[in-house]
C-alpha cells in the first residue's frame, strides 16, 4: 500500500491543510508551508523505503473472503499502525497518532480529480453552526441540548460531478389579461386570451451533482450553492488533515439528475419572461440537453454525527459557506400541544366569524 503523508522539514511531524491560509501548517511548531514548495521538498528529500519484517500471526486468523470485500488496508508511515477503511476512502486520519496519510493505492483504476474546492471553515464554526440550527427549535425535546453528544465530527471532500451543458427550450403557454370597468348602469368584465412562445438555448455551467452513493442527495441539494470561483487545480495535499470519498457513481449515471435540473431552471428562466399578463398556464414544453463537458471535483462539507437516546442524528455543512442542513427529534408531547393550541386558536376564529356573520346578516 502506497501511503503518503507531507512531515515538517523543521520538526518531523506531520503538517496538515490550514484551510484559513490555504497551506500545508504544521499543529506542532505552527510554520507553513506552500503546497507546492512541500510537495517539491518531499519528493527531493524522499528515503528509500525502509526494510519489513514478516512475523507469524500466531493464533490470529485471515479475514474472511466475505469480509474483504468492502475493506482496504495500509500501515501508518509514522506510526506503523494499520489503517483500515471502505473502498470509498482515499484520505484518512492515522488514529493511533493522528497523522494524517494520504492513502494513494485505492485510486487507482479511477479517475483523478481535476478541481478541488478547499475548506474554508474550520472544525469549531461546524460545532457553533450545529448548536446555532437547533437553538430555537420549539418541538425539540428539552434534555436534547444537555443529552445530546457530539458522537464525530469530520470534514470530509465529497466527490461531485460538475456538468457544462447546452439546452434547447420550446415551451408554449396560454394566458389571458383581463380588464374591468363600470359605467352608470353596468359593471364590465373582458378577458382576451393569448398564445405565447419562447423558444430559445441556455447555456449551463457547473451544474453539481453528488457522485457518493453514502451522501443523502436532499442534503447535498440543501447545502447548495458553492463559490465554483474557488475552484483550485486538484492537489492531493488539500486533502491532508480531512477525509475523502472517491466517486462510486460514475458521470454517465448522474446525468440524468443534471439533465433535470436544467430543464426545471430553463422553464423557470423561461416563464419568468412572461410578464404582463392576468394568468399564465404551460400548455406545452420541449427541453432538449445537448452533448457537454463534466468535471471530477471535491467538495468540501463537515458531517456531524450526534447521539441522544441511542440514536445517531447526522448534520451536513457546507464547509465554504457554512449552511448547515439536518433533522432534528420531536417532543410529541410538545406537538399535541401546539396542536390543540393551534386547532383551539382556529376554532375561535372560526366562531367569531360566524357570529360576525349573523349579525350583519
Amino acid at each position: 500500500m502506497d501511503i503518503q503523508e507531507y512531515k515538517c522539514p523543521n520538526c518531523g511531524r506531520a503538517a496538515k491543510f490550514d484551510s484559513s491560509s490555504q497551506n500545508l501548517k504544521c499543529p506542532f511548531c505552527d510554520t507553513e508551508f506552500e503546497i507546492e514548495a512541500l510537495a517539491e521538498f518531499q519528493k527531493e528529500t524522499a528515503m528509500p523505503e525502509t526494510d519489513r519484517i514478516d512475523l507469524k500471526t500466531g493464533m490470529a486468523t485471515d479475514w474472511d473472503e466475505s469480509d474483504l470485500g468492502d475493506l482496504s488496508t495500509g500501515c501508518c508511515p509514522s506510526c506503523g499502525a494499520e489503517l483500515i477503511g471502505d473502498n470509498n476512502t482515499i484520505a484518512t486520519v492515522c488514529p493511533c497518532c493522528g497523522n494524517t496519510q494520504i492513502i494513494s493505492q485505492r485510486v487507482k483504476g479511477l479517475l483523478k480529480p481535476e478541481y478541488v474546492i478547499p475548506f474554508q471553515l474550520e472544525k469549531q464554526t461546524a460545532v457553533d453552526a450545529l448548536k446555532k440550527f437547533y437553538h430555537k427549535k420549539r418541538l425539540l425535546p428539552n434534555h436534547f441540548k444537555e443529552e445530546n453528544q457530539i458522537n464525530n465530527i469530520q470534514g470530509l471532500y465529497v466527490p461531485f460531478w460538475l456538468f457544462d451543458l447546452r439546452a434547447r427550450g420550446h415551451i408554449t403557454y396560454k394566458a389571458t389579461k383581463v380588464r374591468f370597468w363600470s359605467d352608470s348602469s353596468y359593471n364590465y368584465t373582458q378577458t382576451s386570451f393569448f398564445s405565447v412562445i419562447r423558444d430559445g438555448n441556455m447555456d449551463f455551467e457547473k451544474i453539481p451533482v453528488d457522485g457518493s452513493e453514502k451522501m443523502d442527495d436532499n442534503y447535498m441539494d440543501a447545502i447548495e450553492p458553492f463559490d465554483y470561483t474557488k475552484l483550485k487545480n486538484f492537489h492531493s495535499a488539500y486533502l491532508s488533515g480531512y477525509l475523502a470519498e472517491k466517486y462510486d457513481v460514475d458521470a454517465n449515471a448522474c446525468k440524468d439528475r443534471a439533465v433535470k435540473r436544467i430543464k426545471n431552471s430553463m422553464e423557470s428562466e423561461f416563464k419568468r419572461s412572461v410578464t404582463g399578463y392576468t394568468t399564465v398556464i404551460k400548455e406545452h414544453s420541449t427541453v432538449s440537453v445537448t452533448d457537454g463537458n463534466a468535471s471530477y471535483s471535491l467538495i468540501p462539507v463537515w458531517v456531524i454525527n450526534t447521539k441522544y437516546k441511542n440514536k445517531i442524528y447526522q448534520f451536513i455543512m457546507n464547509g465554504q459557506s457554512g449552511l448547515i442542513v439536518g433533522k432534528l427529534p420531536v417532543d410529541k408531547g410538545k406537538f399535541m400541544k401546539y396542536l390543540l393550541i393551534f386547532m383551539g386558536s382556529f376554532g375561535l376564529a372560526f366562531t367569531l366569524i360566524i357570529q360576525l356573520l349573523r349579525l350583519f346578516s
